[in-house]
């Protein structure tokens, strides 16, 4: 297979160029290109570079920030001149091969590399060898290249539409009958990089999560979330809580279920509240084509999509908006609503590259009870943008609870930060996050300290609040 693509790509790249040293260089710079790529992302995520991976190529043009600075600006620029001085150095020193050949000639050459190419990838494709969908088991068993082929299969052989129809319709009502009249709000966020920092160094100090200390007391649950990403990835956890259906039944789906299965449609807590007479509203300060939420979420269930657009750039914390400025979002649409809510809210502000950001006067000794070790500036940071997060919480559920229909709040982690330094140095390995489950004052407590999925939190949720009995 590898050989196959290499030959494939030196057909195609002959074809255009003429020059066969140039055309092969070419082949070396795209591979060393996606090997860098994959190398850096394995480690901040801990996963190498995926076939899905390569629609975020696109991502980086839209939104760089997200992106380039965890392979380094530096090593960019560096890769970008060297590529260039190749680029010119190569086509001035290698002449055309149709000044040595005539074209029918060349057109055989071409032709010739590429249907070896081509062969070879059917033979190498004939037997579907095992993929375990561990990506970096994979990559060891079947290499770089071989991997994107085996996952294209593995797509090719399961389309989203079968996929769907081998998943279970967790979250479906029992009735359409619209009974909005005694139905609670529902506030779930989905904390941008939210953990409990604490478990990283216990020199916190406790007024960084005083709210999520607090909710955590009156909660009906709480615990760790194991989430199936390690430093990003979110729709994984995403799609997880809103369909209740655990990525391992996507099969190579799982790793970016947006991307073809989503689009689909089916199911989802947000479809079938709405049949019970909610409105369902996601609320999320970014691009809301970013991950084509703005092509998944009306087929998932929603009514309305509130994005970057209905925020202002003076609202940011950092380069990203603030959750106190959701916070602020989340309130005003409880205070106008004359039907019960689900509010859908994906926070942003502590998204990475933290890096980029400075440590300000003051924050160390207003977020740490204790001087951090050397090299925690990125924790510092995180914990600077985790306080408002923590105001974020407080202030949506007194909005809750402020409400005459009252409701429940849901919030958890999405993942932990890419913090690799602090984690290195500290040998922490736990990528759980946290969430939180409140409810009117008064609800029973049920369970703490319990580690659950997040293909489940979104029935614990429901049933808390009293509905779990209207869906089958």
């Amino acid at each position: 297979m590898h050989l196959g693509l290499w030959l494939l790509f030196f057909g195609v790249g002959l074809a255009i160029w003429q020059r066969p040293i140039f055309a092969s260089g070419l082949n070396v710079a795209m591979l060393l290109l996606i090997v860098l790529v994959s190398n850096a992302k394995f480690a901040s995520l801990r996963e190498p570079f995926l076939l899905s991976d390569f629609r975020f190529f696109k991502a980086l043009l839209r939104h760089p920030r997200l992106y380039l600075p965890f392979f380094g600006v530096v090593p960019a620029i560096g890769s970008a001149v060297i590529f260039g001085i190749f680029c010119v150095f190569a086509l001035r020193s290698e002449a055309s091969m149709l000044s040595q050949i005539d074209i029918i000639g060349f057109l055989w050459c071409c032709l010739l590399a590429a249907s070896a190419g081509v062969a070879l990838l059917w033979l190498g494709m004939r037997r579907l060898l095992p993929v375990t969908l561990d990506p970096a088991d994979d990559l060891q068993t079947w290499g770089l290249l071989g991997s994107f082929v085996r996952y294209w299969q593995e797509e090719r052989a399961n389309s989203p539409n079968e996929i769907i129809k081998r998943l279970p319709d967790v979250f479906c009502v029992q009735s359409q009958a619209r009974i909005s009249h005694d139905l609670p709000h529902i506030v779930s966020i989905q904390c941008e990089s939210f953990f409990d920092a604490r478990r990283v160094f216990k020199g916190v100090h406790a007024e960084v999560l005083k709210n999520f200390d607090a909710l955590t007391k009156m909660a009906s649950r709480a615990g760790r979330l194991n989430v199936p990403a390690w430093g990003a990835n979110t729709v994984r956890t995403e799609f997880a809580f809103l369909s209740g259906i655990a990525p391992t039944a996507l099969g190579v789906h799982r790793f970016n279920p947006y991307r073809k299965l989503a689009r689909q449609g089916l199911p989802t807590i947000a479809s079938e509240l709405k049949k019970l007479g909610y409105r369902t509203v996601c609320v999320h300060p970014f691009s809301a084509k970013f991950y084509d939420r703005d092509k998944v979420f009306p087929v998932l269930g929603f009514d309305e999509f509130i994005d970057i657009a209905a925020f202002s750039a003076d609202e940011n914390s950092g380069p990203f908006i603030g959750d106190l400025a959701v916070a602020a979002k989340v309130r005003s649409l409880l205070g106008a609503a004359t039907e019960p809510l689900f509010i859908f809210v994906i926070t942003m502000e502590n998204h990475g590259p933290l890096h980029l950001e400075r440590v300000a006067k003051g924050d160390e000794d207003r977020l740490y009870t204790s001087a951090p070790p050397a090299g925690y500036e990125e924790f510092t940071i995180y914990l600077r943008h985790l306080q408002n997060t923590d105001a974020m919480l407080g202030e949506i559920h007194a909005a809750i609870t402020g409400t005459a229909r009252g409701g429940w709040l849901c919030a958890y982690g999405d993942h932990v930060p890419i913090l690799p330094g602090v984690y290195e140095a500290n040998g922490f390995a736990d990528g759980r996050t946290d969430y939180v489950v409140v409810g009117p004052a008064g609800a029973a407590i049920a369970e703490h300290d319990h580690d659950v999925a997040p293909e489940n939190l979104a029935l614990d949720l429901l049933r808390d609040a009293g509905l779990a009995e209207r869906f089958r």
